[in-house]
């Protein structure tokens, strides 16, 4: 059984809810990943994917200055370092999600994981498969 912490992005990015999305939207550029989870008081709060800015500010009119906490998603689903990659899969099927927020035992964030990571690094490639039939199917 191989779990997250072998397959997850342990260098992650967290983003103030008082940052602009044009901030969120230079770090993504710069770090070429598209979702960062919203930290204040050192916790997780919600997140803010490139989806997010563009759905949520971008066609709504909004613009650059607008604050994180504006457009972001709230609450976070996340998975521990210890779970197994089918037990990720199945919280980002269930939530239709493509990336999720890694934990440690002290819920202290160390990583993200992404589908296509499940698709690069597990051997089992029916899990990646089939996580992602069930993220894409309308809710």
């Amino acid at each position: 059984m191989q779990t997250i912490k072998n397959v997850m992005s342990r260098d992650v990015q967290v983003i103030g809810p008082d940052s602009t999305i044009r901030e969120a939207a230079q770090q993504m550029l710069n770090g070429d990943f598209g979702m960062m989870p919203v930290g204040e008081n050192d916790r997780m709060i919600g997140t803010i994917s490139d989806r997010d800015i563009v759905i949520r500010a971008v066609a709504a009119g909004k613009d650059g200055s607008t604050k994180v906490r504006d457009i972001m998603s709230d609450g976070v689903i996340w998975a521990f370092e210890d779970d197994s990659v089918a037990e990720a899969a199945a919280r980002m099927s269930e939530h239709q999600i493509r990336r999720l927020p890694v934990v440690n035992a002290e819920k202290r964030l160390v990583g993200i994981v992404a589908l296509g990571d499940f698709a690069v690094e597990v051997s089992d490639v029916a899990v990646a498969g089939e996580a992602l039939a069930e993220i894409s199917q309308p809710a």
